[in-house]
């Protein structure tokens, strides 16, 4: 049954003198306004469902919300839950979801801005189909993001380019990102499920919604698209976003991203952002398991399991942030298994054109080129005949990788061969 409020018969009425425990919602007194009279206490949310239509606001010190409720936001033009200017905040075991019809949005399900010790726990965000982030921080410290569900993030979108010369165009696409952080430092991303399932890279897909075309161009070429995609007015590029995304690179440092599952994303794990832990994960079924890029230095990635990719599993390159103080490199690519790469959904777009492992120069002439890294204790295993032309490309040209090295790598070669180049030690 819906209702705006569960019903606790027992429980005490708003009470700035109850203790935690006691803080509970009732038919009487809504989510906010408990909040609200009960500023630095944890709120209990009972099982039940709470319709609301306006974002629900955690403040101060102490604060936030824990229970078994599912909390479901009626206005898509709200996030469902904000968290701002606040420390040791928590948000535990809550479901979050978008009324039917509801569903696409440009808003967040969790948005946390300026928060410090935040810990946002077992929460589900199911059907908050966005751009923005399922969950998103952004300008946190020390925070986590531990053992919650993001299932069904990805919506139809346009990606507008054109306010940027390196592009200049805008194209159709699939947008929506799961676990977003920005301009944050010290975050732990733990233990995660981002799970897309609406919006599978298919031909009828891409048929359906005319994905990739381009709906807008400026009379000018932009600088780092090719002359053919340009005349096409076409890009492959047409899924868009992450599972987990790291991001603001001259801000973001000192992350953890450990023991997360993903599937059915565009790009699995994206950084940009320095002094990194990827460990344990499992990335399956992404177009791009996971990329470093835009000046993301010691990078250590390490034991992870990359399956069904098909446009890249691990790829280190420069980018347009980097630059001589922000570089790409002195990273590690360690003891981390890639199966059945070019097996994935989005096998069919690309082509030969892919490899396990890419390590790529700059997007623009005077991006740094990335720099030292160790590549070694790494699987690459196929069965069958393998749907790649190389298992490693390592670019060319006058910002090409420096310092690569290789060793106790067991890779089975692609159709061409191992590696574009020769492998160093």
């Amino acid at each position: 049954m819906l209702h705006m409020f569960r019903l606790v018969p027992t429980l005490l009425a708003c009470s700035a003198v109850a203790s935690a425990a006691d803080l509970s919602v009732t038919t009487d007194v809504s989510i906010q306004e408990m909040l609200n009279a009960n500023p630095g206490q944890l709120i209990f949310v009972p099982a039940g469902e709470y319709r609301i239509t306006e974002k629900i606001r955690i403040r101060g010190e102490g604060a936030g919300l824990f229970g078994s409720g599912r909390i479901i936001q009626q206005n898509p033009m709200q996030p469902i839950i904000e968290i701002e200017d606040a420390a040791n905040a928590e948000v535990r075991g809550l479901t979050l979801a978008r009324a039917a019809g509801k569903m696409e949005t440009n808003c967040e399900g969790v948005l946390a801005i300026r928060c410090r010790d935040l810990v946002i726990d077992n929460v589900r965000v199911i059907d908050n189909r966005t751009r923005s982030g399922g969950i998103a921080l952004r300008e946190c410290q020390g925070s986590r993001i531990s053992r919650c569900l993001v299932r069904n993030y990805m919506r139809v979108s346009v990606d507008d380019r054109t306010g940027n010369d390196d592009w200049g165009y805008a194209f159709r696409c699939t947008d929506g990102t799961g676990i977003s952080v920005s301009n944050s430092v010290g975050i732990l991303i733990e233990g995660n499920r981002v799970i897309e399932e609406n919006l599978v890279p298919t031909p009828e897909i891409k048929a359906k919604h005319k994905l990739g075309d381009f709906v807008k161009r400026n009379p000018k070429k932009g600088a780092i698209i090719s002359q053919q995609a340009w005349e096409a007015g076409y890009t492959d590029n047409w899924q868009q976003g992450s599972a987990i995304i790291v991001t603001g690179p001259e801000v973001s440092n000192l992350v953890r991203i450990l023991g997360n599952h993903i599937e059915n994303a565009a790009q699995g794990i994206d950084l940009h952002c320095d002094h990194v832990i990827v460990s344990q994960n499992v990335v399956a079924n992404a177009f791009v398991g996971m990329k470093a890029m835009h000046g993301s230095r010691n990078v250590l990635i390490k034991g992870n399991q990359f399956t069904r990719n098909s446009l890249w599993a691990i790829g280190l390159m420069p980018g347009v942030a980097a630059n001589a103080d922000d570089f790409d490199g002195g990273s590690i690519i360690a003891n981390n298994i890639v199966s059945d790469f070019g097996h994935g959904d989005a096998h069919w777009i690309w082509g030969d054109d892919r490899s396990p492992f890419r390590f790529d120069s700059g997007q623009q002439a005077d991006d740094p080129p990335l720099t030292d890294v160790i590549v070694q204790g790494n699987i690459v295993h196929s069965t069958g005949k393998p749907r790649y032309q190389y298992t490693v490309i390592i670019a060319g040209g006058p910002n090409a990788p420096r310092g690569l090295h290789f060793s106790n790598n067991l890779f089975h070669p692609g159709s061409q061969g191992v590696a574009n180049k020769e492998l160093a030690p």
